[in-house]
């Protein structure tokens, strides 16, 4: 290798690292919704799983040496999209740690140019780290600052600024109440202006729980968002009656039960953090997770970026970036002969491949069910395994005939499982 072709392989390395995933080797931005409206793919539309999490106050409460720190950490445990407030938690006039507001005098039309440099090191980073953020430009916190008058001005300066930078989704985050609407309205409609639709908007109602399907035939509403706070019990209805609406549009649980939470009644433990991830996914959506030490920006904020159900997200991941065609899931309770459960906390469900090729059984606690076999269409014969949610700790069960009904016990000492059905056969295998 001549010195000259290394130069060139030193100057597109950095631009090759941001456009790849490392943990799937997917691109991953910038995104947009894939053509059946059902997943995020990337500029080569390839499906890109969202498996998201939350530092809202990433822009305002950290130093870029603990940004960097806390972006590393979240590509290396897998998540690839982070949902976080581009002023904050609060009404949007609080300085960041350098002591910077957003705005001059609280005026959004009046950015304060050091503020926004912050965050564009902060957004530099995380495409370093092949992240993307999904920006909340609007919260109704904010609302005394940005009205409907400036709205749409704020959001078209916005949006210009970071009009070619990739790794960006737009989002905004109103009660779930129709004199919000307006206001929804002007900033879509400012964003689309600033970036010629660039980057693609959702937004998540706040107080939850609520989803932003409420306004689902909104043109400029690429996706919906929901918000259950402590109500796992509402993932799977909420989820499965956005999932049907039409036109189809993905869904994503954005916000749950945080890790650790204080603030609930209950502890929210690994095992609810798993049920609420699998409870989404399997009910057709995709799912954010988040832990109570980041949002509140507690002491213990470092430790939080490697809690248990931060690290078994990363094995949901790995289990379904292991299925041939994820994106093709079609959530069927049909699946299930007996067993299966759709109402209250601990649910049993069950999705497909759309030709066939796998079924996908999440049980939310110990359990005794049934199976009909014949929803593996692809092959003649029925590879079956047990994973575990905690560890992604695999154990092959065997070979069954794709007729026919059979029965099955979760193993002895898992909080939950996961049985993964593959359809094979005699000539080869498919996996």
């Amino acid at each position: 290798m001549n010195t000259t072709t290394k130069k060139i392989i030193l100057l597109l390395l950095p631009l090759l690292l941001c456009a790849v995933n490392p943990a799937s080797g997917q691109p991953v931005f910038p995104v947009k919704v894939s053509e059946n409206g059902r997943y995020i793919v990337d500029h080569n539309n390839n499906p890109v799983l969202w498996m998201g999490t939350t530092q809202w106050q990433i822009f305002r409460e950290y130093t870029l040496d603990e940004v960097r720190i806390i972006l590393e950490k979240t590509s290396s445990n897998g998540f690839v999209f982070i949902q976080a407030m581009l002023m904050g938690v609060g009404d949007g006039t609080k300085p960041n740690v350098y002591g910077q507001k957003p705005w001059i005098n609280d005026d959004p039309l009046a950015p304060n140019e050091e503020y926004f440099k912050n965050v564009d090191s902060v957004i530099r980073i995380a495409r370093d780290n092949n992240l993307i953020f999904s920006v909340t430009l609007y919260h109704q916190r904010y609302r005394k600052c940005i009205t409907l008058e400036n709205a749409r001005a704020w959001a078209k300066w916005l949006a210009g600024r970071y009009r070619d930078v990739p790794n960006i989704v737009w989002s905004m985050t109103p009660e779930a109440k129709q004199e919000f609407v307006p206001v929804l309205r002007e900033l879509a409609a400012g964003l689309h202006e600033g970036d010629g639709s660039f980057h693609i908007i959702t937004f998540k109602p706040d107080p939850a729980p609520y989803t932003s399907s409420f306004i689902h035939g909104e043109n400029w509403l690429d996706f919906n968002s929901m918000q259950t706070w402590n109500r796992v019990d509402l993932i799977y209805p909420m989820v499965t009656k956005d999932y049907n609406l039409q036109p189809v549009k993905p869904v994503l649980m954005a916000e749950g039960a945080y890790e650790e939470g204080s603030e609930y009644g209950f502890e929210v433990t690994p095992l609810w953090i798993r049920r609420q991830a699998y409870y989404s996914y399997l009910a057709g959506a995709h799912h954010t997770y988040g832990h109570n030490d980041s949002w509140r920006v507690l002491p213990t904020w470092k430790k939080a970026l490697d809690a248990p159900g931060a690290v078994q997200m990363g094995v949901l991941k790995k289990i379904f970036l292991g299925l041939n065609q994820w994106w093709y899931l079609v959530p069927d309770q049909s699946i299930f002969a007996a067993g299966g459960r759709t109402g209250g906390k601990i649910l049993n469900l069950a999705a497909r491949h759309k030709d066939g090729k796998w079924v996908m059984v999440y049980l939310g606690g110990k359990t005794n069910f049934s199976i009909n076999m014949n929803k593996i269409t692809a092959g003649n014969k029925v590879n079956a395994s047990w994973v575990d949610p905690k560890t992604g700790y695999k154990v092959a069960i065997g070979g069954f005939s794709n007729t026919g009904i059979e029965s099955f016990s979760t193993p002895d000492g898992w909080e939950d499982a996961i049985l993964i059905l593959k359809a094979s056969d005699r000539r080869k295998s498919s996996t």
